[in-house]
């Protein structure tokens, strides 16, 4: 373990800007290995569809279970979507950052959203505290573990550019390693960020209409690049169209983009196999 998160803190010392693709189950996460990804990241929404629910009605068991399994999959480091460390107190978040770290993951992300749509986000007082709280517990592990904050501001309906830096260089401050907004509207917006703050920035892509390059990214400064729940939405989108395909209209031409069977296998038996299993 200690290698993993030290090669995953690594990445993030540049230059330019790495991928962290999202799994969402085993299967993915050992195909991204073998296509030559450095490391990998959960998803609440891509665990949240395979288990038939919607993002946010999973718990805290069952979303580190869910880690442990990523993480087993393949030699890779795993940061985990650790959602908003599942309780409002800084304690609970403690607690959650502990048992995250006890499933091997390298590292994980804590939000600032309330998970209440009424009161979105965390006042920032209760949210420093909160990261504080998180970098006190890594402190404690005896190992290391990259802690990302979360600013949620673009994600529900507070589009205020000003709040979202003081917020994340408050989390700075407070001890996170890298820092992350999703929902940037564009490269100006995210360029600001960057040269707001000193530690690493996570940029996602596949949240809103922009479409930026990994070039794009690197360019206004951001050194990691998550998809969140994106390649989870292409496959199941790919099966309701396929499914509406047979359904309404009798045919099967869906048949005709499907990966092979033997290519598929031939990458899972190239996947870099984790310690103790032949």
């Amino acid at each position: 373990m200690p290698d993993k998160t030290a090669a995953f803190r690594a990445l993030h010392e540049g230059p330019g800007a790495f991928v962290l693709p999202n799994p969402w189950d085993a299967g993915t996460a050992r195909l991204l290995a073998a296509l030559g990804f450095p490391a990998l990241a959960t998803t609440s929404a891509g665990m949240a569809l395979a288990h038939g629910v919607a993002d946010g009605e999973t718990s805290r068991e069952d979303v580190l279970a869910h880690c442990a399994l990523i993480v087993a999959a393949t030699p890779l480091p795993v940061s985990a979507d650790l959602e908003n460390g599942f309780g409002d107190a800084p304690e609970t978040v403690a607690e959650t950052i502990r048992l995250a770290a006890a499933t091997g993951l390298a590292g994980g992300s804590i939000e600032d959203h309330t998970n209440r749509p009424a009161d979105p986000i965390y006042d920032l007082s209760l949210a420093v505290e909160r990261i504080a709280a998180a970098v006190e517990a890594r402190a404690s592990l005896g190992t290391d573990f990259v802690l990302t904050a979360r600013a949620e501001n673009f994600l529900w309906e507070r589009p205020d550019l000003d709040d979202t830096i003081a917020r994340l260089q408050a989390y700075e401050a407070a001890g996170a390693d890298v820092l992350y907004a999703p929902g940037l509207p564009d490269l100006a917006a995210v360029r600001a960020v960057c040269s707001a703050v000193s530690r690493p920035v996570n940029a996602v892509i596949g949240i809103g209409a922009a479409r930026f390059t990994v070039a794009d990214l690197a360019e206004a400064g951001v050194r990691r690049i998550s998809i969140g729940s994106s390649l989870a939405r292409l496959a199941y989108g790919s099966v309701v169209r396929a499914a509406r395909e047979m359904r309404e209209v009798g045919r099967f031409g869906f048949l005709d983009s499907a990966m092979p069977s033997a290519e598929l296998g031939a990458l899972l038996a190239t996947s870099p196999q984790p310690p103790g299993r032949a």
